[in-house]
């Protein structure tokens, strides 16, 4: 995708996909994700890419704020497949009427 040099300074700190992101505070220089995956394997958790795909099984909606998007430069083509995308009214509205509703 062709950016401007800030929108490509933002997408080098964006991760690539669920398997890249990092760990907040913990990330521990690369040692945080890692140890958590362990810990998670270790209790059989499921994995960040499982649990989207569960989540696309039960039907949830996920919908991407088109201003931050706007914001950071970044294309429909980048996020997940699948998504929705929506303003801040729209996406109210959505959450109004949903049983649950998380903002990340």
């Amino acid at each position: 995708m062709k950016k401007g040099w800030l929108e490509s300074m933002f997408a080098r700190m964006m991760p690539r996909g669920a398997e890249k992101l990092g760990l907040s505070k913990m990330n521990f220089g690369g040692l945080g994700p890692k140890m958590i995956k362990h810990v998670m394997k270790k209790h059989n958790a499921p994995t960040l890419p499982q649990l989207i795909e569960l989540a696309e099984e039960q039907g949830v909606t996920l919908i991407a704020c088109t201003m931050t998007m706007d914001l950071l430069g970044l294309q429909k083509e980048e996020p997940l497949d699948g998504i929705e995308y929506a303003g801040v009214a729209a996406y109210l509205g959505e959450a109004a009427d949903a049983k649950v509703n998380l903002f990340i």
